[in-house]
């Protein structure tokens, strides 16, 4: 598990022994069972996570039904508002499928950057890599149609079909599981065609 998170943190910045000794030390990883929430609409919480192995979706209940607007996999960063606001959440958080969790809080993140700097500096980096990727995603989302959407999604994160439900799947893309079924079966049409 944590050689998975140095081979990520490698590629933003060089560890010593004493550093990877550190992280280390924090016990940060966690099995997490699928169908585990992680957090609760309208729960507090300190806790930040990365994804080293599975999926985790992040998902609201409007009217009774839930709307999934975000699925986390392998090398993905999540840190939920409620975290940086110190308000209750505004959604849920659970595992789509068993995962390996590095679980830190904003104490843990302030204690090790003060220890080691350079990890600030890839804390940053990485925020804002984040924050590219999500406004581009929210733009592409915004303008496209369900149908583009799902061909987005089978370029872009082909993993998620095999690996999400599909009434979470439907949700994310904005439509009903139906719509999604009628969907697929256009596109295998016009694929023969």
């Amino acid at each position: 598990m944590q050689d998975t998170l140095f081979d990520f943190i490698a590629k933003y910045i060089s560890l010593t022994d004493d550093e990877k000794n550190a992280l280390v030390s924090l016990n940060l990883f966690r099995l997490v069972k699928k169908g585990t929430t992680l957090l609760k609409e309208g729960q507090k919480s300190k806790d930040s996570y990365f994804v080293l192995k599975g999926c985790i979706r992040v998902y609201y209940i409007i009217d009774g039904e839930e709307k999934t607007t975000a699925f986390y996999t392998e090398m993905d960063a999540l840190t939920p508002p409620c975290v940086t606001n110190k308000a209750p959440s505004e959604y849920f958080i659970s595992c789509v499928e068993d995962s390996i969790l590095t679980v830190s809080t904003s104490d843990m993140e302030v204690e090790v950057n003060s220890k080691f700097p350079k990890f600030d500096i890839m804390c940053r980096i990485l925020s804002e890599e984040l924050l590219a990727k999500q406004r581009i995603d929210f733009d592409e989302f915004k303008m496209s149609s369900p149908e583009q959407r799902y061909l987005n999604l089978l370029q872009k994160r082909p993993d998620l079909i095999q690996r999400v439900p599909q009434h979470q799947l439907a949700s994310y893309l904005g439509i009903k599981p139906q719509s999604l079924s009628r969907l697929r079966a256009r596109i295998i049409e016009k694929d023969k065609g």
